[in-house]
């Protein structure tokens, strides 16, 4: 048997941000927070790195690690959106974290850790390698969701993350040691190739579907797997909502692809079944739960999972298009997210949350430019044309309509009318409602024109969809 040489440079990502990890770990250990700006720059450094490392290293790909790891268009892709969002992350989050005594050295650390474990998510092909990836993210989000120990709800919040993370993580775990029993296989190409064979047990391997489906939707937060998600978005400090609600749905769908549709490509009709009912369920329960919404998080966790019901439409409809589909959706909705949680960072200031809807009242009088931004943030949510959000949904629809899922696109749609009530609530706070306060804008320049860049990026990319859908389109030629 020969021993294959590894090529190193495809995981060369990984290798720099470990590497720029241990680094900011090391000054954060000796400097404790009296540097805190320096370990800032380090760690927006490390992000740009390993932009750079990806953006240097496109166009090769292929397997390596005895096929664990796998480089192609889409890790590429996913990789620059993850480090390009958690950028934004901390460029939001500074002056929100520093005003309320929570810029500590660990906030850095964990978040680097947490994007190592996006990053290798991004590029597993081998159930192991999934899994070591998606633990490191997820348990450096459950310590994040936590940090403000003083805080009951976010030690509730981190509590109750933690051990229904733990949970899915387990029914991920006893998913692929099914599958693994069957197959005798843990890399994903050889599964694929295994599944091919008919001698196989196929009530086993559907159970074992099964399982892997329910980790799947416990880590999208997909209903009725939802639980956590509104009490850790809200519960948590806004800055870490930001994070927890951002990249990681870059790296869960990444895991979603690699799993169903590149492992279980031959059980399709096993696991679209399941995907159905998820994205029924998630469109219908999000929706409406949101609409009973005061706490401007709680309503974005709700249209989360609406937001994963759609996101799933694309993935369910087992085709190239929809899996361009999904991932164009995936890529909108953390911008639209990063934008929305941004406004509220925005608006917050010491001794004062601006999490209420009603914290927003009069901002159309008080500053309305940033009304506007929120007002395009808001209508691409609802899915208004001509905003990103509305193409991302014309897409996903689109997707499920090429398969003859007729009935599934009407709800869809007939959902996203109801959904656009809570979105457009808050416009009408905005410029209809008289303003409480005449509060000032605390946070910096930088984060404010990057913040202004954010919301319009939405509109430049609903006026112009076509480059980024072509790119999510010529991935799933190649994959």
């Amino acid at each position: 048997m020969a021993f294959e040489v590894p090529n190193m440079m495809f995981a060369l990502p990984e290798m720099l941000m470990l590497a720029m990890c241990c680094i900011v770990l090391l000054v954060v250990a000796f400097t404790g927070n009296r540097q805190i700006r320096l370990v800032h720059v380090l760690s927006q450094t490390s992000l740009l790195l390993v932009l750079f490392s990806v953006l240097w290293n496109m166009g090769d790909g292929g397997l390596t690690f005895s096929d664990s790891y796998i480089k192609d268009p889409l890790s590429d892709v996913l990789k620059l959106a993850i480090c390009l969002v958690n950028i934004l992350v901390f460029s939001y989050s500074y002056s929100y974290l520093q005003a309320r005594k929570l810029l500590q050295g660990e906030f850095y650390v964990l978040a680097l850790f947490s994007t190592l474990g996006m990053l290798v998510l991004a590029s597993a092909h081998h159930f192991l390698t999934l899994y070591l990836g998606l633990e490191l993210m997820s348990l450096c989000l459950y310590a994040m969701v936590a940090m403000q120990r003083d805080s009951f709800a976010a030690t509730e919040a981190g509590m109750k993350y933690f051990i229904l993370g733990a949970l899915a993580s387990g029914m991920l775990l006893y998913g692929m040691s099914i599958i693994y029993g069957v197959t005798g296989e843990l890399s994903i190409q050889a599964i694929a190739h295994s599944l091919a064979n008919d001698e196989l047990n196929q009530t086993v391997l559907n159970l074992g579907v099964v399982f892997l489906v329910v980790g799947i939707g416990f880590k999208f937060g997909a209903v009725p797997f939802h639980m956590w998600l509104p009490d850790v978005y809200h519960g948590a400090p806004t800055a870490i909502t930001l994070f927890v609600s951002s990249a990681p749905k870059i790296a869960a769908f990444a895991m979603l692809i690699r799993i169903l549709a590149e492992g279980m490509g031959d059980l399709f009709s096993v696991w679209r079944d399941m995907l159905i009912m998820l994205a029924v369920l998630s469109i219908i329960l999000g929706n409406v739960l949101a609409i009973a919404q005061s706490n401007l998080k709680r309503m974005l966790a709700y249209s989360t999972i609406s937001h994963v019901g759609f996101l799933l439409l694309g993935v369910l409809a087992g085709t190239q298009a929809g899996y361009a589909a999904a991932l164009f959706y995936t890529l909108i909705y953390v911008l639209m997210t990063l934008g929305s949680f941004g406004m509220i960072l925005l608006l917050s200031r010491e001794g004062f949350e601006a999490e209420e809807i009603d914290d927003f009242k009069g901002l159309g009088q008080r500053h309305p430019w940033y009304a506007l931004m929120m007002l395009l943030l808001m209508f691409s949510m609802a899915g208004i044309p001509p905003l990103a959000g509305f193409y991302a949904k014309l897409a996903v629809i689109k997707a499920v309509i090429d398969i003859n899922l007729l009935a599934v696109a009407i709800l869809a749609v007939v959902m996203s009318v109801v959904g656009a009530y809570y979105y457009l609530r808050v416009v009408k706070v905005m410029f209809f409602d008289a303003p409480s306060e005449q509060a000032r804008l605390e946070a910096p320049k930088t984060m404010q024109y990057l913040l202004s860049g954010n919301a319009l990026a939405v509109l430049f990319l609903g006026l112009f969809p076509g480059s980024l859908f072509a790119l999510c389109a010529r991935i799933f030629t190649q994959v």
